[in-house]
């Protein structure tokens, strides 16, 4: 291989025979792919205007307005960049869309705020659990946690009251920013060491 020149692409066919130039190339292959990640989350977004699942709102009218209604109280950009994307995860994992949201959204917010979407969805039935025969107080298993109020003030002031048809909601690409902001740096992630304990 010539001075300077790169591979454009990795040669390898296992992982084993990786060398460092073929990381090299992966790592500058993707980061066109890793730029476009914001891309990708608002034409989920949009996919969600797709279904009402039976709301009096399509889901992504309720994402809007628990993004507008957090914006409006003053709420932080993460937020409510939080609260616009914690239904995200209904489009793949119905059944545990919280967790699935909360997952997508974890390298880039607060334990905090990860933690108020990984389970704002046994939060929010306390609004209707009883309604399908289940434990509306099902939360409670979290009381004593120090999110736990954050959480509940989450679902009751911004989620649960989100299905109004009349609600004027500001448009997705009023937060468009905000998620581009939220998303440029990963705050934590996998790939980074561990410090080991001294002792």
């Amino acid at each position: 291989m010539a001075d300077g020149e790169m591979l454009e692409h990795a040669k390898f066919h296992a992982m084993t025979e990786g060398t460092q130039e073929d990381w090299m190339a992966i790592v500058r292959g993707n980061g066109p792919f890793t730029r476009e990640l914001p891309d990708r989350m608002l034409a989920h977004l949009r996919m969600l205007k797709e279904d009402t699942g039976g709301y009096p709102v399509d889901r992504l009218e309720h994402s809007l307005q628990t993004a507008t209604r957090a914006f409006k109280a003053g709420r932080d950009e993460e937020y409510v960049v939080c609260a616009l994307m914690h239904d995200i995860g209904d489009l793949l994992s119905p059944s545990n869309h919280a967790e699935m949201g909360a997952m997508i959204m974890k390298p880039y917010v607060s334990e905090q705020n990860y933690w108020m979407m990984d389970k704002h969805g046994i939060f929010q039935g306390y609004y209707f659990f009883h309604h399908l025969g289940l434990d509306r107080d099902m939360r409670e298993q979290y009381w004593g946690h120090e999110w736990f109020e954050y959480t509940a003030q989450f679902c009751h002031l911004y989620d649960q009251n989100s299905f109004d048809p009349d609600y004027e909601s500001m448009p997705l690409e009023a937060f468009e920013p905000m998620l581009r902001a939220v998303l440029a740096a990963p705050k934590r992630s996998i790939y980074k060491r561990e410090t080991a304990s001294a002792e």
